[in-house]
């Protein structure tokens, strides 16, 4: 009778082991950490419709305002590292048509569970001091981060003023830290 008691008891706690060891790496999808996700995408086009439209359309010297239309780097800032080591550039870039959008260019950090693409109004600051802080004040949630290395845009909402979001982070949301994040200054 006893090692009857026994064998389930084991048979039991080898079950509770299980079911915590799956949902363990549900939560921390350690796989993530080695599968890379690379993205390229070009500067977006702004929108002109005067562009598009071959009757207003220039067709000799295009004049002064052809320049305007170029996207602008308005405010610039290098990717420091905290929990994840994390290199690249982010970028306020100021369309044609006078939306803006965050470019990060060069970005190369680790993959992992639920990241974010953070602006805040809070300092970006080095080492474990700078991990936490992102989401403690003011931010914005841009999106979902669409590859951890590469060339990615995120266009910024028309009603958020980026002046008072100075720092970007890469935030992985499932631990509330930040792999990596910079300091944007205008240029």
């Amino acid at each position: 009778m006893e090692k009857s008691r026994k064998g389930k008891r084991r048979a039991g706690l080898a079950t509770a082991v299980a079911v915590l060891a799956v949902a363990g790496l549900v939560w921390f999808e350690p796989w993530a950490l080695w599968v890379d996700e690379t993205v390229h995408e070009t500067l977006p086009a702004a929108s002109d419709p005067a562009a598009s439209d071959p009757a207003t359309t220039p067709t000799a010297n295009p004049g002064p305002s052809a320049s305007a239309a170029a996207p602008v780097t308005v405010a610039r800032g290098t990717f420091i590292s905290h929990e994840h080591t994390t290199t690249g550039t982010a970028k306020i870039v100021r369309l044609a048509d006078g939306t803006h959008t965050l470019r990060l260019e060069g970005l190369d950090t680790s993959n992992g569970p639920d990241l974010r693409v953070l602006m805040s109004d809070a300092p970006v600051k080095e080492g474990t001091a700078g991990w936490r802080v992102f989401d403690e004040g003011r931010y914005v949630d841009l999106a979902g981060l669409k590859g951890n290395k590469g060339d990615q845009n995120y266009p910024l909402p028309a009603d958020v003023d980026w002046t008072e979001y100075p720092g970007v982070s890469v935030w992985c949301d499932r631990f509330d830290v930040s792999f990596g994040a910079a300091a944007l200054v205008r240029t």
